[in-house]
């Protein structure tokens, strides 16, 4: 199946979930949010949405720091 993530094409087996997705691309899913088809993705749902083909994603990292004094 094909979806677009970030503006990119990606191939992906069927019936990946979102959380099968992050694991997939090493993100930690406690640092990131995920938009699918415009309407953000609960985190608590992220088990159990499944991917379809042409779904829309954007994944947003969340990065902690700034400049110590």
């Amino acid at each position: 199946m094909q979806i677009v993530l970030n503006g990119e094409p990606r191939a992906l087996a069927p019936e990946t979930s979102v959380a099968g997705l992050l694991k997939e691309l090493g993100i930690d899913v406690r640092k990131v949010a995920v938009e699918r088809n415009l309407e953000i993705v609960p985190k608590s749902t992220f088990e159990t949405t499944t991917l379809g083909d042409g779904d829309r994603l954007e994944i947003v990292h969340f990065i902690g720091g700034g400049q110590g004094k």
